[in-house]
């Protein structure tokens, strides 16, 4: 049975959802959502030359993940640099080169497709990526995820336990840098971000175990990208604005419940004038 163009977005969005808020939770417990928000940007240069190239965009991202995360991981190894640095070089550097590319580039490029996402043109070699990312993403919780945790909650003594560090954080750096290439068509390389660490993060407000926050995280994340695709067919909006913008939303009601939960009842705030 062939789907339509919108019933392909809706399938999209549902699994790309679930990929995000997988991963999500791994951005969030190892505090990596400045490396996520560098690599979305820094993707941008690969997706524009494989335009240029006229190979498939996913392509291109992914090889320009692969080579930012290796140089990310270089830079991280300088004890006078660190992750942050390496981040925040792999941002600016990234979207730099790649307004560069658009600008050099004799095609029409179409970059607020790579920005903001186009999901309404999926196609079936999309699905079937974020599918296939999906799959692996749960392969890995549940083959590593204690290893995942635990590298996570306390790398010194994951250490001293005999084990090495390194290979959860590549495990981790590797499934955020696909999560971020398959997403792209739904949110694009600017919004990714959103759909990525907003739900986890507002899971984590909700739930406190890492095991109940894999099932809150991916539910949030699909909720955000079906009301931000049928708020974009209601309204006539960007479908990836919407979306990021439901994500966001979906936080900021975790956090105002969690606030209201932690102030008692019956107490009334003063302030000293």
């Amino acid at each position: 049975m062939t789907l339509d163009f919108f019933s392909r977005a809706l399938l999209e969005v549902t699994l790309a959802g679930a990929l995000a808020g997988l991963v999500g939770v791994l951005v969030v417990l190892r505090e990596r959502a400045f490396f996520a928000m560098s690599l979305t940007h820094a993707t941008f240069p690969g997706a524009v030359a494989a335009a240029m190239l006229g190979v498939a965009i996913p392509l291109g991202a992914a090889v320009a993940a692969v080579a930012l995360v290796a140089i990310a991981v270089g830079i991280g190894r300088i004890r006078s640099q660190g992750p942050a640095v390496a981040s925040g070089i792999m941002l600016t550097a990234g979207f730099a080169l790649g307004a560069l590319l658009q600008s050099l580039s004799p095609l029409a490029i179409d970059v607020e497709s790579f920005l903001i996402g186009q999901v309404l043109a999926v196609t079936g070699a999309d699905i079937a990526l974020t599918a296939a990312l999906l799959a692996v993403a749960i392969v890995v919780w549940a083959i590593a995820g204690r290893h995942l945790v635990f590298s996570s909650a306390d790398e010194g003594g994951y250490r001293r336990a005999g084990l090495r560090p390194w290979i959860p954080e590549a495990v981790a750096l590797a499934l955020i840098a696909a999560t971020v290439v398959a997403i792209m068509p739904v949110v694009g390389a600017i919004l990714g971000v959103a759909l990525i660490v907003a739900p986890a993060a507002a899971a984590r407000l909700v739930v406190r175990d890492w095991r109940a926050m894999l099932v809150v995280a991916p539910l949030i994340a699909i909720a955000s990208g079906v009301l931000g695709l049928f708020a974009s067919r209601w309204f006539e909006l960007a479908a990836g604005g919407a979306i990021a913008l439901v994500a966001a939303a979906c936080y900021g009601l975790a956090w105002i419940r969690a606030e209201a939960a932690r102030r008692p009842r019956g107490t009334i705030e003063t302030r000293t004038p």
